[in-house]
């Protein structure tokens, strides 16, 4: 198959045509440098920095005990590979395993969290804009296939970039959650493809082992729904991935599977958009320049759900403004009303997630995320007045100036794990804040606004009776398209919040990790060859 590319640097894989195979053969000839020169530096950069944070969250959440990665970790050492030069290794270890297993378990370490980046499927200037999240959960599939075959870390950060071109772009066209199916699936496909390219396979077994994973492994939204939040969840997108790695490999042993997979009439996507021999879109990836879909991608800037980041500008605008408003233990805070858009509304704003019980569900609650970190705001103005430009012990009527910028609020207030352990859960002081936090959807007007943005606006009434009011936040700090944050200094503070909870060595890793682009293949090789420090954390 020969993919046309246009002036932008593109390929377009039209909806009448075979696009299983032609994504293959994107993958094939972008991996081989055929299409055009590549990714620019800026576009490498920012995957680098993407896969640092993946890898720090994945690091921390097995430092802690948390249990899927546990269990995934110690399952996948239960499937050594013979050959010392073949196979993948997991977080912390030097042996090699089935890639497969090693991909299952780093994966899910890195989502457990929830804290890594978040697309949201937006490109108005194609009108793709359907809407459909994801996370940069799967550069472990990346890894795994360059320690297999020995490749270095240039090949390793490109290979990146595709995979997260793939995913990142089906996203923008077919939305998945609008029919309850987990958005995983884009991942799981976009790993197929490049953990197959990686391996030289052809586009054709490409192809099959797309085919099987679309025929065979849909995971339903099942998985997300109910009062408190199971493993599940969280694994999502390892064990899809799982599966994808799997079916490549048989599809690379000669396996057939189901051909033309987005235009076939029983697949998941035909089966939901109705069409009369068709795939429900067109498809554009990009092979050159800066105009790649991780460039539209965001940070989360600690531990919370992405449909939070909003509120969360909103509340540390307001601070950094008024605050005042958190001394004597925040008793002038009489109500706050936070207004969001759907799904914002219905994902973290289901009534269930009042009361959450599990740090997966408590993850998931505006209420108990806004409130966490309002305590913590409350907790060091009564232990650090200076910090928020106020007189030693002058209580809340004498402030001094400067405040503090939202970038400084970003880092002294960052979201932990340890802000969801079972000790803050359950902490009086945020449950009472709870209590005064009435939260309601916007309607049409908030809605248009995303996924451009993360429309939310949050006032806080005192008891002097003022309303302090954030206005429409439509992009927090962490979003692509806000360009005001300090995100650099914010990233290195969270980079080493999180090392210094799972590494010996947080500097040498990260230093490591920041210069994956100048890797040797030996350097891959150990890439993850870390001692990982454990915690106690209770749940």
């Amino acid at each position: 198959m020969t993919l046309a590319t246009d002036t932008k640097n593109r390929v377009n894989l039209p909806r009448n045509t075979n696009q299983a195979l032609g994504i293959g053969q994107f993958a094939v000839d972008f991996m081989k440098g055929t299409l055009g020169p590549g990714p620019a530096r800026s576009v490498l950069e920012r995957t680098e920095l993407f896969h640092t944070d993946a890898v720090l969250c994945g690091v921390s959440a097995l430092a802690l005990g948390t249990n899927a990665p546990t269990i995934l970790r110690d399952e996948a050492m239960e499937y050594p590979v013979g050959v010392p030069d073949k196979g993948a290794c997991v977080f912390g270890s030097t042996a090699r395993v089935q890639p497969e297993k090693a991909i299952v378990a780093n994966a899910a370490a890195v989502r457990e969290w929830d804290s890594n980046g978040t697309n949201f499927g937006y490109n108005p200037a194609l009108q793709h804009t359907a809407g459909e999240f994801g996370h940069n959960d799967f550069y472990a599939v990346v890894v795994a296939a360059c320690q297999q075959r020995g490749l270095d870390g240039a090949t390793a950060l490109k290979a990146m970039v595709l995979l997260d071109e793939i995913r990142g772009r089906l996203a923008e066209v077919f939305s998945l959650k609008t029919y309850k199916i987990d958005h995983v699936v884009h991942g799981a496909i976009g790993s197929a493809a490049t953990y197959g390219a990686l391996m030289d396979a052809t586009p054709e077994q490409i192809e099959h082992a797309i085919g099987m994973v679309v025929a065979h492994y849909i995971p339903w939204r099942a998985i997300r729904a109910g009062k408190q939040l199971s493993d599940s969840k969280g694994s999502s997108a390892a064990l899809s991935t799982e599966v994808a790695v799997m079916s490549m490999k048989r599809a690379m042993r000669g396996f057939i599977g189901p051909k033309d997979i987005f235009r076939n009439p029983e697949s998941v996507f035909r089966q939901f958009v109705k069409t009369s021999g068709d795939s429900p879109f067109d498809l554009v990836l990009s092979h050159s320049g800066d105009d790649f879909a991780i460039m539209g991608m965001h940070f989360k800037l600690g531990l919370y759900e992405h449909q939070s980041a909003g509120a969360l500008q909103g509340l540390l605008n307001l601070i950094s403004k008024n605050p005042a408003m958190l001394g004597d233990g925040g008793s002038s805070i009489m109500s706050i009303k936070i207004v969001a858009y759907e799904p914002a509304f219905g994902i973290i704003g289901d009534p269930a997630k009042r009361d959450p019980k599990t740090r997966q569900s408590a993850d998931h609650s505006m209420v108990y995320i806004v409130s966490t970190l309002l305590r913590k705001a409350i907790e060091q103005f009564a232990r650090h007045p200076e910090r928020f430009g106020a007189a030693p012990n002058a209580g809340h009527s004498s402030l001094l100036v400067p405040a503090p910028s939202t970038d400084t609020l970003w880092k002294m207030l960052m979201l932990s794990p340890y802000d969801y352990d079972k000790a803050a859960i359950f902490n009086p002081v945020t449950r009472g804040l709870m209590e005064k936090i009435a939260f309601e959807h916007g309607g049409p007007s908030y809605d248009a606004k995303y996924p451009d943005g993360i429309p939310t606006s949050l006032v806080i009434t005192t008891g002097d009776g003022k309303a302090h009011d954030s206005g429409l936040v439509m992009y927090p700090a962490g979003h692509a398209r806000n360009d005001a944050a300090d995100l650099m200094g914010i990233l290195d503070h969270k980079f080493r919040l999180l090392g210094g909870l799972g590494l010996t060595d947080p500097e040498k890793s990260l230093t490591r990790l920041r210069s994956i682009g100048k890797a040797s293949a030996a350097d891959v090789a150990s890439l993850y060859d870390f001692s990982i420090d454990r915690k106690k954390y209770e749940e």
